[in-house]
C-alpha cells in the first residue's frame, strides 16, 4: 500500500504563514504536518509515499531526503506544474495514474493540510474496498464538503456504511447530508483503472474539479465503504482559525 499526500496548493488563506512554504511544511510542536502524516501512515506498515508538489515545490524537495533517511522510507515527488490553474483532480490523477502504470497498488489519499486522529488512518487502512472517511458527528456548514449516501446500510457496530453517493460537494443542503468527507480516502487497486478514467472525464470537463467528485461516479460501479468517524477528531487547515484548532488537536493527540 502507498501513501499519497497532496501538497501542491498555495494556502493563500494562511498568509503570511505560507508566504515561503507550502502548508504541509508548517510546524506544530517542532514537527511538520507532512512528517506527522507520514508517521501516521507508517503505523499501518506503509513505507512508500508519493507527494504531489506545486507551490514552493523546492522546499518539499529539499526536505524529503531528511525524512527518507530518518525513517528508512521512499518518497517520490511528482510535480503538478499547473498547480495554480488546476485543482485536486489533476494532482490526484498524476499520482493515481503513476501507480497504475507501475504495477498498481492500493493507496491511501490524504490532503496535505489534514490533521487527524491516528485511529482514523488505522480504520481506513484495514478496509479492502475503496473507502472514504465520513464525519457523521461534526456540525456542518456551507464550507463542509458534504455528501448524501443513498440506500444506506451499516455493519453491526455502525462504524461502516455502504451505499451510493447521490450528491457530493459544498453546496448540498445541510439537513439532507449524511456527513462530511474529510479528505482521507483509500483507492483499492481493483478500482484504479475506473478511478483514473473518471478523473480523466472530470479534468476534461473542468481542470478546477475536485477529485472528490470521482467517488460519486465510482460508487455506482463498485462497492465503497464509508468509514464513520463516530466522534474521532480531525481538522483541515484552510485558515487561521483552523490552524489554531490543529494546534489544540495535536496537543490532545500527543498527550
Amino acid at each position: 500500500m502507498i501513501g499519497v499526500i497532496l501538497s501542491a496548493g498555495m494556502g493563500s488563506r494562511l498568509m503570511p504563514l505560507t508566504k515561503d512554504r507550502p502548508k504541509p511544511l508548517l510546524e506544530i510542536n517542532d514537527m511538520t504536518l507532512l512528517e506527522r502524516m507520514i508517521r501516521n501512515l507508517m503505523n499501518e506498515n506503509i513505507n512508500e509515499f508519493i507527494v504531489i508538489v506545486g507551490y514552493n515545490k523546492e522546499k518539499v524537495v529539499e526536505f524529503t531526503p531528511t525524512l527518507e533517511e530518518k525513517y528508512d522510507i521512499s518518497i517520490e515527488i511528482i510535480e503538478n506544474e499547473r498547480y495554480d490553474v488546476t485543482n485536486t483532480s489533476v494532482s490526484t490523477y498524476l499520482a493515481s495514474k503513476h501507480i497504475e502504470e507501475n504495477g498498481g497498488d492500493d493507496f491511501i489519499l490524504i490532503n496535505g493540510d489534514n490533521v487527524v486522529d491516528p485511529e482514523i488512518i488505522t480504520r481506513i487502512a484495514e478496509r479492502e474496498n475503496t473507502s472514504l472517511i465520513v464525519d457523521n458527528y461534526k456540525d456542518l456548514n456551507e464550507e463542509s464538503f458534504k455528501l448524501i449516501i443513498e440506500n444506506e446500510s451499516f455493519n453491526e457496530d455502525k462504524s461502516i456504511a455502504n451505499g451510493t453517493i447521490k450528491e457530493i460537494g459544498k453546496g448540498i443542503d445541510i439537513p439532507s447530508s449524511t456527513g462530511e468527507f474529510i479528505g482521507v480516502s483509500k483507492v483499492a487497486s481493483k478500482d484504479l483503472s475506473k478511478f483514473n478514467s473518471i478523473l480523466e472525464d472530470l479534468m476534461s470537463e473542468d481542470e478546477q474539479n475536485y477529485y472528490d467528485f470521482a467517488y460519486r461516479t465510482l460508487s455506482a460501479e463498485t462497492p465503497i465503504d464509508y468509514v464513520l468517524t463516530n466522534g474521532l477528531k480531525w481538522t483541515e487547515i484552510d485558515d487561521h482559525n483552523d490552524w489554531q484548532q490543529a494546534q489544540k488537536l495535536i496537543d490532545e493527540f500527543e498527550n
